[in-house]
């Protein structure tokens, strides 16, 4: 029966009763925290177009986390920023590479915590693509061989899961076999598996200093118009192997997450990315808005729509305002 019998106000009329029939809740397990790693020792590096984040070297890196699991962070995700890169970006599979030392100090320090090592070569090749270019391409199948080399190296040095961000065709299956083969079978696989070609990266390119010295990303990442496909890329990461499935952007894509997250077993990843923080930050700033709750909204509209995990700027920030 309509109005008046049903009167939908009625569980809405104190927090007692709203907190009685929530449907979905945001808790601090949920979240991933970034953080870039830089060459040297006591350096943090401000970034200017994402407010209250740096660039650490890893001593740096190693208080910061500190801080992040006193908060009740558990997991982190490494970017690396080599003081030398070159056009095969050796160092993202270098055995000294930074992302491999910093993943070995924060095992070292912290064995509980869950490293999630990014792996991708944007951040460490000259011309800022995310693999191998020849003749002013990037080349999908020979970038797979270096990618895998990357996998490798970061399982050595203590990955628990490996994120390849690069958008390759075939890279999951063949890091799959790799890890299986090498004997790190137990190291989980993050599969960026529809990653846009977004103009929200904007302030991480400055961030991990990977902007394209030539081009765009649009011939491997994405094209935001297209939603089918992207259930077509998620659904090839599934059946090669991936242990969680990411959708990045976030708030711009929910409606990808949405359609996905029935299809698939997997738990599902969302990235909070550089863009959609600096808005915020941005925002804030100028006291257009109010920063917890319109952060907790967009982060609840992204449980909302399915996502296990986020990844976000705000995980240590947010962590902090759970406990209150």
């Amino acid at each position: 029966m309509p109005f008046p019998t049903h009167r939908l106000r009625r569980l809405r009329r104190t927090e007692g009763l709203r907190r009685m029939v929530r449907e979905h809740h945001l808790r601090v397990e949920h979240l991933i925290q970034p953080y870039f790693v830089i060459e040297g020792d006591r350096r943090v590096v401000p970034i200017a177009s994402m407010p209250d984040q740096a660039q650490l070297s890893v001593d740096q890196l190693i208080e910061a986390v500190a801080h992040a699991i006193h908060n009740g962070i558990g997991a982190v995700l490494l970017f690396g920023i080599p003081d030398h890169k070159d056009e095969a970006g050796s160092q993202a599979y270098a055995e000294d590479g930074i992302i491999q030392r910093a993943t070995r100090a924060l095992k070292r320090h912290y064995p509980e915590l869950v490293v999630i090592t990014d792996l991708c070569l944007c951040e460490y090749t000259s011309h800022g693509h995310c693999g191998h270019v020849a003749h002013g391409e990037v080349r999908n199948d020979e970038t797979l061989d270096l990618l895998v080399k990357g996998a490798l190296a970061q399982a050595q040095a203590g990955a628990d899961i490996i994120a390849p961000s690069d958008m390759m065709d075939g890279r999951i299956g063949r890091i799959r076999t790799a890890l299986d083969a090498a004997g790190y079978s137990d190291v989980a696989i993050m599969a960026y598996a529809a990653k846009f070609a977004s103009a929200f990266y904007g302030p991480f390119r400055d961030a991990a200093q990977s902007a394209p010295a030539f081009g765009d990303r649009r011939a491997y990442q994405m094209d935001p118009a297209n939603g089918r496909e992207a259930l077509w890329e998620i659904a090839l990461d599934d059946i090669e192997g991936a242990d969680i499935l990411m959708v990045k952007p976030a708030l711009p894509y929910l409606d990808v997450l949405a359609r996905a997250r029935p299809l698939h077993p997997q738990p599902f990843a969302v990235y909070h990315v550089s863009g959609e923080y600096a808005m915020l930050k941005a925002a804030v700033e100028r006291g257009w808005l109010d920063e917890r709750r319109c952060v907790m909204e967009s982060l609840l509209a992204m449980r909302r729509a399915g996502a296990d995990l986020i990844i976000t700027y705000y995980a240590v920030t947010v962590a902090a305002w759970l406990q209150e």
